[in-house]
């Protein structure tokens, strides 16, 4: 199953039940999520998993 897919899934459940407080946690999750794997080879790492 594609990633994006799901994502854009979501969304779309979203906003066809009108389930507008979900946008706001799904956009968080999706940047954290990124943010963890962009800086996962970086200087940043040891910062960023200091948070957990």
């Amino acid at each position: 199953m594609n990633k994006l897919s799901l994502i854009s899934e979501l969304f779309e459940f979203a906003i066809k039940n009108k389930k507008w407080w979900l946008l706001p946690i799904i956009l968080f999750l999706i940047t954290f999520g990124a943010l963890i794997v962009l800086a996962e080879g970086s200087v940043l790492a040891p910062f960023i998993y200091a948070i957990f």
